[in-house]
């Protein structure tokens, strides 16, 4: 027998467990491979039959010991089917007391390995069902116990307190100490079970937490995932060992299980796994049943803890695609994903550990996040004393960290903190205190002196050191951070892993599948190593090496998934480029440190290229951190003055050392800076390093994340923040703790000039606490506590503070508004240098009294006994701005009382009542104010719309004070259109204050009373009535949206005479009818004051005004609308009334009722009428009722359809009522009829019926009427049907009807038969004296007569489109038009042969003809072919003008034709000659043999055509004037024209200029002025006349003794030159015209010039314009000048003339002078300030021009005016706002005034002022030009307020002034004159220059 057989007792036993096991062989060798792992029972047994191999195998199990004999028999009891008498014996003999086999035995005897490796992967088992329940119920009970104790002996053998070993984090040996941690999000689904720090049981969003907190018994059912956002070298990895350990020892006892993953591991796994293989197999897997295990973790999921490390670290992405059931098997990502979700393991609790970052879209949006933020200084300091185990070291390691404040802020990075702390250990025995920390200013170089520490003698073997760096930056560059050994050489391998470089540790791969892995200990020293291999390899060169600095953006949320692992490279890399180290460079390398400065030099260049962009938030903190690294100063000021004044950063980590790091470079910057912070989660002591930095000017914090303990160290570093104006912490989560701090922090810093507490949800406490600095902050001008909670008391509080703080200017509260307004007094700088003059008490007191207070309290829901307390507080306090206190509930009594109190208060704007629940009962009492308050301008009451608004103006005193000094600043602070409108600058664009006081208007005070849409009847009307009469004058009253009806507005009408002069009264949306409007009519007589009716019965408008004033005073908005073009009636000596009545049904009888209502109306009267239709009764009703209406001077009837014969009804008015002046009507639906007053009976009449469908058959009837008006001026039928039928007709009878002026006939659907149809009329109709007519696009027809016969008659033809059948039939009409003088045709289609028989057939008895032909093809012809189309005219021709460019030829034909004797005699010398050239001389000869102008004019003249020019002119016996200008002559050319010209002995006028000629031709031209002696017009201009030249012109000057006009402008004269001309002129006495400008005489030539001008007594015009003249010869010319009488036009501009010739010229200014041009004459004040007193009251005066001269302080002032001034330039002469109003007086003297330029100068808004307070008073004024300026849109506003008021300006020119596009475009919607384009789109009123 066996020993098994024995030990079981019998065979019978035995040979059932023999049979039992042989059935499940599968079971049985998986157990065995479980508990046997090492044995192989050889491939040899796989032969013998299944009972023999379980024998074999019994055995074997039976000898390794009793211990796993013991185990398999527990197994098969518990996992397979075993008979109840069979499970007895075996459980009693070999069970266990407890039931359970000791799993840690096992472990020790055959697993030990599992201990040290729980990731080996054990095969999966099937767990067999048992048939007793509670038995396996128990069991499972007893195995899941086992297992978690087995994890919890692994996790403490794994942390014990012993040397480190693979895979172990360093230092655990020593005491942990914790960093800080704090909530992230508000939405946290947890509570702490501690509390925040500051005691409040619920962990919000910024408040700190312990680790404990993390792990709250009272979270929800939802999944319990907590995310650890911190930086690298935050310790995440050891916080999250850290867990481990505790749970192990205990102090976790929430927890049954934790299991901790590293995804750089679990990157490893390529394959799909489940859960239970991810803990079993992965982690650590139970010895015996693994189902039952984790079926027991399933169902105590809360008590299962999952930490997964490296969460930024994942390679593969996060899968959206999930299967049906969770359980199946998926990445390990995807199972991550699954626990957050809850979908696995639901109840569980998952931590994941990550650098800030884009979060993986499996996390769920409750997850909650928490930032880890390292150390702080308390923490630095206990890590120290840790590390250090002696006393001594303790002191001084924190001895030198206390004096280095940059190795302090290193330290705030826990992994940093440990680096430096080796160094400080191994340098602190051998250096003097102070020494150390001067070897570690930075992160580089720390971990330089740690690679120096790990070798006692401090020298370290360059290669296997550059062999981790190449193994580093391989592993960067692919994203490895863990090897295998195949990665790395061994020597590296063996020299890493001595110095604790590199750390091993088993891995996972895969099923059945482990490695050893190897990594740098830390991902900072595999990014270090990288640096270290690009620095000092020779394989990487300078370009390659500047490729890796580069800047990773931090917002990855935005960008990327993960971050990348060369992160830190760059800053490693701008470490190693300081130069210290160069040496270890340099040795590492093995080169010399040239070779290693270049390297580093290259880094730096990289740098700073990067410094020079423009970079985002999170790259500028990294370049920040680079160039901190260098140690270079020079590069941390380039980059310091790189930065743009505004600094952003938005929605990223900061650290302490990244805010740092940027104090760091700012402490290199000269400038000022604002930082902005918003959404950046901070790390509570960030604060702490701006400390000292006087760069920062604005300082904003908007984060949730900002609570006490950050509010605590801002309040440290705030009072040493010496240039700081503008601080602002808002969205934060700051207590009364906070504040605190703050508030004592605030005094000391005097310099603040804006704070901002906005939404920090601050208490009454803390908001009064904070309102108590303001009197320690002299320079503080705003202060904003929004969004915070505010009781009623405090409010009250607050507002006695506004009272009674003398800087406090305006307090405005709105809902959740809380703003505080400043006015630092303006000695405050003085007080705050410390200036020993100054009388402190006396400014302060009389500040005081200037002080004026706006206050808004809106929606604060004051009420009666609030108010009480307001009143009383205001009553002691300084003048009030503005009182607003709307949207409270202070009901009727509250709003009497404060109605009662304003003439007490001294407000000076307005007192705002609206929304506050007043009744119609209520609004009578508000009505007591206007007979006691002197100050109230307007009262605006609508219950309807809540509104109850007082507006008040200054006290006289006060007024007068303000205007002195003009409130320019209002417009200029309110907000532009598109902008977000701040609620404390004025609501209105435009000021109610913007009048203009009018010389009529009194000077009493008149209130506006506007009570609408407060329910009134007409049984309130007398109380109404009696509640104002006591005001002393009302101005306006608006009863609109009332019930008054037309009872209520007849009993009114008879209650107005009570009311005073009224300007206005709004009646609308009362309910009227036409019977209430009619009784309204008999105010006219009742009221002087009315002028204006208005009623619409559609809109049910009712409007009665007096005069209208400049703006519109009956606007509802206090927004006015601008109208264009409004009059204001200068001059009238009667105010017209005028009776509007708009959409109403207009019967006969209700005609006869309004005619019969407005026949006692004082006149002038203008009546507008608009109705739908009028019948033909209901109009001739009207027009027989207008004789009655004597006083009617306008009638307008608009959108009405009048009836088709209205145009023969009104054509009759003028014989039914001879008042009738004017008749228009438009279309059949406008009709306007003027009326003559007793004066204008001398005036015409027109008539106009334009688009009425006239046609033939309505001309006769139309001109028997209009014959019987004997002074019809203008007749106007445009538009209609007449076509040629009608024409002809109308143009029969066109003599009877008696028109004076002009007929207007376009439209008419007309052809050239109408053409034909006017010739053949025009000798019966001897009144007309011009007609134009075109058949083109315009379709104009015109015909003008004159009151007596004309002899002369012009025709003008435009786009006629003849044909040549058309030519004989005009030519026919034409010669019996015997009557017409000139022809015009323009694009008539009249080609050459056309116009050639056109001048053939035309022929008349007697008379002169002028035809003009305008044609395209006359400018291609040529000059030859058009002489030889003149040569086949009928009849003489007297002038020739040929124009190419211009298209034109036109000549001028004398009837009969007659013969000249010279011509004659001149043609028989050609008649032998057969050549057509002498063929067509000989025809010119004859048809031009009278011809007395020959003008051609930009032609191109060839040879031919001059030699034929040559032949004309020596038979031109008559020719006077011949003209070539801006032509193209050749030599020979003008060989033939010079020869021509000297025989043209009688020429009077001789225009040569703009030619383009040579100085030879110039000279061969010259010329043909000899003998040349009745020549009175010479023009040589633009010909070069210089020396031989001019001396041919000067000897032909000496013999013109009748020359009036001498023009050589750009002839290139010099001084010379000029000498010899002034000595020709002295024989042209009779000249009067001398254009010498654009030479250069200089003074020589000037002085010699001056000599001669006295002796031109008839001299009128001199042109000396850009000459070179200076002040010498300038003051000759002066002297001269002033002898020259008759002088109307100088022209000295563009010479450098000086003041000495200004006041030249003020001594004598010639009597007649109409012009005077100095431009750029480099004038002075002094020298423009005697011109304009020289010129004062120089009666022809009509231009000026001095502009681009400096006259500042210096422009003309005039007392008597120049009556005839035009124009005046100034243009560019640097006129500011001081000089504007001597200059505006100035305009307003001069009444011709049509065109002012002032561009280019330094006008603003005072000078508009002025200029829009005179523009009404000047009528003739049709543009100014203000380019260029400083006008605001508040000054652009004044100049629309003053063409409003009646100016007939065209355009005032506005482009380049400071005014905002969208406001330029508003304002030129109100004034379409405001022109602010660039180009000029309005027509120039008169031409400039001359």
């Amino acid at each position: 027998m066996d020993p098994i057989s024995l030990q079981l007792g019998t065979r019978n036993l035995h040979g059932c467990l023999v049979r039992l096991l042989s059935r499940d062989l599968e079971w049985l060798n998986a157990k065995v491979k479980l508990l046997l792992p090492n044995v192989d029972l050889g491939s040899g047994n796989q032969a013998l039959d299944p009972t023999q191999r379980v024998i074999l195998i019994l055995q074997k199990l039976h000898t390794q010991g009793p211990t796993t004999w013991k185990s398999f028999i527990h197994c098969l009891c518990m996992e397979q089917d075993v008979p109840l008498d069979m499970e007895v014996p075996l459980m009693s003999t070999w069970g266990h007391e407890d039931g359970f086999p000791s799993f840690l035995e096992i472990g020790e005897e055959s697993q030990s390995d599992s201990q040290l490796h729980p990731g080996l992967k054990r095969p999966h088992q099937s767990c067999g069902s048992s048939p007793r329940p509670k038995q396996l119920r128990k069991q499972q009970q007893e195995l899941a116990e086992r297992y978690l104790q087995l994890l919890r002996t692994s996790a403490q053998q794994r942390y014990g307190d012993r040397t480190p070993g693979p895979g172990q984090p360093l230092a655990f040996h020593q005491a942990y100490v914790p960093p800080i941690l704090q909530w992230s999000r508000t939405s946290a689904p947890f509570h702490t079970q501690e509390g925040a720090v500051t005691g409040d049981p619920k962990a919000e969003d910024g408040t700190l937490v312990n680790i404990r907190d993390l792990f709250s018994t009272k979270a929800s059912k939802g999944p319990r995932v907590r995310v650890l956002l911190g930086k690298a070298g935050m310790g995440k990895t050891t916080l999250a060992h850290r867990l481990c350990r505790k749970w192990a020892d205990g102090e976790l006892d929430r927890f049954q299980a934790v299991f901790l993953f590293e995804f750089r591991q679990l990157n490893l796994i390529t394959g799909s796994l489940t859960l239970q293989q991810l803990l079993f197999d992965v982690y650590l897997r139970p010895e015996a049943s693994p189902e039952a295990v984790f079926q027991h973790l399933k169902e105590n999921a809360d008590g299962i803890l999952l930490i997964f490390d490296g969460l930024d670290e994942i390679l593969q992405p996060c899968s959206d695609k999930e299967t049906a059931d969770p359980e199946d098997p998926a990445s390990a990502l995807t199972l991550f994903s699954r626990l957050c979700r809850g979908t696995l393991l639901p109840g569980c609790w998952v931590m994941a550990m990550s650098r800030p970052g884009k979060l993986p879209a499996c996390l769920p949006t409750e997850v909650a996040t928490v930032h880890m933020w390292g150390f702080d200084g308390p923490r630095v300091e206990e890590y120290v004393n840790h590390f250090f185990s002696d006393q001594p070291s303790q002191e001084a390691a924190l001895a030198e960290l206390r004096a280095d404040r940059h190795l302090r802020s290193l330290c705030a990075v826990p992994a940093l903190c440990r680096v430096a702390c080796l160094c400080l250990h191994h340098l602190l025995p051998d250096r003097s205190p102070g020494q150390s920390a001067a070897l570690l200013p930075t992160m580089t170089q720390n971990y330089v002196q740690m690679l120096l520490t790990l070798n006692p003698r401090g020298v370290l073997p360059a290669e296997p050191l550059l062999g981790l760096g190449e193994v580093a930056l391989s592993g960067l560059e692919s994203g490895k951070v863990i090897f295998s050994a195949g990665d790395i050489p061994a020597s590296t391998l063996a020299f890493g892993a001595a110095l604790g470089l590199l750390t091993s540790f088993g891995v996972c791969t895969g099923p059945g599948h482990q490695d050893m892995g190897y990594a740098f200990s830390h991902l900072s020293l595999q990014e270090f190593f990288a640096a270290l291999h690009l620095m000092a390899s020779p394989q990487v060169d300078r370009e390659a090496l500047s490729q890796y600095v580069t800047l990773h953006s931090r917002w990855v949320q935005r960008t990327k998934a993960r971050l990348g692992l060369l992160d830190h490279l760059p800053t490693f890399l701008a470490g190693l480029a300081s130069h210290a180290c160069r040496a270890f460079l340099s040795l590492l390398a093995q080169q010399e440190e040239e070779w290693v400065a270049a390297k580093q030099a290259a880094v730096l260049q990289a740098l700073r290229k990067l410094a020079t962009r423009r970079l985002t938030g999170p790259k500028v903190v990294e370049l920040c951190h680079c160039v901190g690294e260098t140690q270079e100063p020079e590069l941390a000021r380039f980059m310091a003055h790189s930065l743009p004044q505004q600094l952003p950063f938005h929605n990223f980590l900061l650290t302490y050392a990244d805010l740092a790091s940027l104090t760091n470079i700012l402490g290199h910057r000269d400038g000022p800076i604002h930082l902005d912070f918003e959404g950046c989660p901070l790390e509570p002591r960030c604060p702490e390093t701006l400390a000292g930095c006087g760069q920062v000017e604005n300082l904003s914090f908007k984060s949730r994340k900002c609570g006490d303990a950050f509010a605590e160290a801002l309040s440290r570093s705030l009072p040493t923040m010496g240039s700081l104006k503008k601080l602002g912490l808002a969205g934060s989560k700051i207590t009364a703790r906070g504040i605190s701090h703050l508030v004592q922090a605030l005094p000391l810093c005097p310099q603040l000039e804006e704070v901002s507490f906005q939404d920090n949800q601050l208490k009454d406490r803390e908001v009064l606490d904070i309102v108590k600095v303001l009197s320690h902050l002299p320079r503080l001008q705003k202060l904003d506590l929004s969004r915070n909670s505010v009781s009623v008391s405090t409010l009250l509080s607050l507002t006695k503070v506004a009272v009674t703080c003398p800087t406090i200017r305006m307090l405005q509260v709105r809902e959740t508004d809380l703003i505080f307004l400043l006015s630092p007094p303006t000695e405050t700088a003085a007080e705050l240098q410390g200036d020993p003059d100054l009388q402190g008490n006396d400014n302060q007191r009389k500040e005081a009294q200037r002080r004026s207070l706006a206050l808004r309290l809106q929606k604060c829901q004051l009420g009666v006994h609030d108010v009480e307390v307001l009143i009383a507080q205001l009553r002691e306090g300084p003048q009030l701005d503005e009182v607003d206190l709307s949207g409270n509930q202070l009901k009727d009594e509250g709003c009497q009382l404060m109605a009662e109190a304003a003439p007490q208060l001294h407000i000076m704007k307005k007192l705002d009542l609206s929304d506050n629940g007043l009744s119609v009962a209520g609004v009578l009492g508000m009505l007591s104010v206007v007979s006691t308050c002197q100050a109230l301008t307007e009262l605006h009451i609508s219950l309807l719309h809540k509104t109850v608004v007082f507006t008040f103006a200054p006290e006289q005193e006060e007024q007068e004070g303000i205007q002195k000094s003009a409130s320019l600043s209002d417009l200029s602070q309110a907000p532009q259109p598109g902008n977000q409108e701040d609620p404390l600058k004025p609501r209105a664009t435009f000021p109610d204050s913007l009048t203009f006081q009018m010389p009529s208007e009194p000077s009493l005070r008149s209130p506006r009373i506007r009570l609408t849409h407060c329910a009134l009847q007409a049984q309130r009307l007398e109380l109404l009535c009696k509640a104002l009469g006591g005001s002393c004058c009302l101005g306006h009253l608006d009863l609109s949206g009332n019930a008054l009806g037309d009872e209520g507005v007849a009993l009114l009408a008879r209650l107005l005479p009570g009311l005073g002069s009224l300007q206005s009264l709004n009646l609308s949306e009362n309910g009227l009818s036409l019977e209430g409007v009619f009784s309204l009519t008999q105010c006219f007589s009742s009221l002087r004051w009315l002028l204006h009716l208005e009623f619409s019965s559609a809109s049910q408008h009712v409007i009665l005004r007096g005069d209208k004033r400049g703006r519109d005073l009956l606007a509802a908005e206090s927004l006015p609308e601008f109208r264009a073009g409004a009059r204001l009636g200068f001059g009238q000596r009667h105010i017209p009334r005028s009776f509007c009545l708009k959409e109403c049904q207009l019967e006969p009888l209700s005609i006869s009722h309004l005619c019969k209502s407005l026949e006692k109306c004082p006149g002038p009267l203008e009546v507008q009428l608009s109705c739908e239709v009028l019948s033909d009764q209901s109009l001739e009703t009207l027009l027989h009722c207008l004789p009655q209406l004597a006083q009617l001077s306008l009638l307008q009837l608009s959108q009405a359809q009048l009836p088709p014969r209205s145009p023969l009804l009104l054509a009759d008015l003028f014989n039914l009522c001879p008042q009738v002046q004017k008749v228009d009507l438009r279309s059949l639906r406008h009709l306007t009829l003027h009326f003559r007053s007793g004066e204008e009976q001398e005036d015409r009449c027109c008539c106009r019926f334009t688009d009425c469908g006239l046609r033939q058959e309505h001309v006769e009837p139309l001109c028997c009427l209009l014959s019987k008006c004997e002074d019809l001026n203008q007749l106007d039928l445009s538009a209609n049907l007449l076509g040629d039928d009608g024409l002809r007709c109308l143009l029969e009878r066109l003599p009877q009807v008696p028109i004076s002026g002009s007929l207007d006939l376009s439209h008419n659907s007309m052809s050239q038969e109408s053409i034909l149809s006017l010739l053949e009329a025009l000798p019966s109709c001897p009144r007309v004296r011009e007609a134009s007519m075109n058949l083109g696009s315009k379709q104009s027809f015109w015909i003008h007569f004159s009151q007596h016969e004309e002899a002369g008659k012009t025709l003008r033809l435009s786009e006629c489109h003849f044909k040549p059948e058309h030519v004989p039939r005009l030519a026919t009409s034409l010669s019996q038009a015997l009557q017409l003088t000139e022809l015009t045709l323009t694009c008539c289609f009249l080609g050459l042969e056309q116009l050639t028989i056109l001048l053939g057939l035309l022929t008349w008895p007697t008379g002169l003809l002028t035809l003009r032909v305008e044609e395209p093809w006359v400018g291609r012809a040529g000059v030859l072919t058009l002489l030889e189309v003149c040569a086949q005219a009928s009849g003489n021709i007297t002038e020739i003008s040929i124009s190419e460019t211009q298209q034109q030829l036109c000549i001028q034909l004398e009837f009969p034709h007659q013969e000249n004797p010279e011509a004659v005699a001149l043609r028989l010398a050609h008649c032998d000659l057969g050549t057509h050239q002498n063929l067509l001389a000989r025809q010119l000869m004859e048809t031009c043999a009278r011809l007395r102008q020959l003008s051609l004019s930009q032609v191109n003249l060839c040879d031919a055509s001059s030699l034929l020019l040559q032949s004309l002119l020596l038979s031109l016996s008559e020719l006077k004037n011949f003209r070539l200008t801006s032509s193209c002559v050749s030599s020979k050319g003008l060989a033939h024209l010079t020869s021509g010209l000297s025989h043209c002995h009688l020429l009077e006028e001789l225009d040569l200029s703009n030619n383009q000629l040579g100085e030879e031709d110039t000279k061969m031209l010259l010329g043909a002025l000899e003998g040349k002696c009745r020549l009175k017009r010479l023009d040589l201009s633009h010909l070069p006349l210089g020396g031989s030249t001019l001396a041919v012109l000067t000897q032909g000057l000496g013999h013109m003794t009748f020359l009036q006009s001498l023009r050589l402008s750009r002839s290139n004269i010099d001084d010379v030159g000029c000498c010899h001309l002034s000595k020709a002129l002295r024989a042209a006495t009779s000249l009067e015209e001398l254009g010498l400008s654009h030479n250069q005489i200089g003074d020589t030539g000037a002085q010699e010039l001056a000599a001669v001008l006295p002796g031109l007594p008839e001299l009128r015009k001199i042109d000396l314009t850009a000459n070179g003249i200076g002040p010498a010869g300038g003051a000759r010319l002066a002297d001269s000048l002033t002898l020259c009488r008759h002088l109307e036009e100088l022209m000295l501009g563009f010479n450098a003339l000086g003041d000495c010739t200004a006041l030249g010229l003020a001594n004598g200014l010639p009597r007649h002078l109409r012009v005077l041009h100095l431009p750029s004459s480099h004038l002075s004040p002094e020298g423009v300030l005697s011109l304009g007193q020289a010129l004062d009251g120089c009666p022809h005066v009509e231009k000026i021009s001095l502009a681009e001269n400096s006259l500042t302080g210096g422009v003309p002032r005039f007392h008597q005016g120049l009556p005839l001034l035009r124009q005046l330039d100034l243009v560019s002469c640097e006129i500011d706002n001081q000089t504007a109003k001597p200059l505006a007086a100035s305009f307003v003297l001069c009444p011709a005034l049509e065109e002012i330029t002032l561009s280019w100068n330094l006008l603003g808004d005072e000078a508009a002022a002025e200029l829009a307070r005179v523009l009404p008073q000047m009528g003739q004024l049709k543009r100014v030009d203000l380019e260029k300026n400083r006008i605001t849109a508040y000054g652009a506003s004044l100049l629309a307020e003053g063409l409003a008021q009646g100016s007939g300006i065209q355009v005032i020119r506005l482009w380049n002034n400071p005014i905002p596009p969208d406001m330029a475009q508003h304002l030129q919607n109100q004034e379409p004159r405001l022109d602010f384009a660039f180009f000029d789109n309005q027509p120039q009123v008169i031409p400039r220059g001359t």
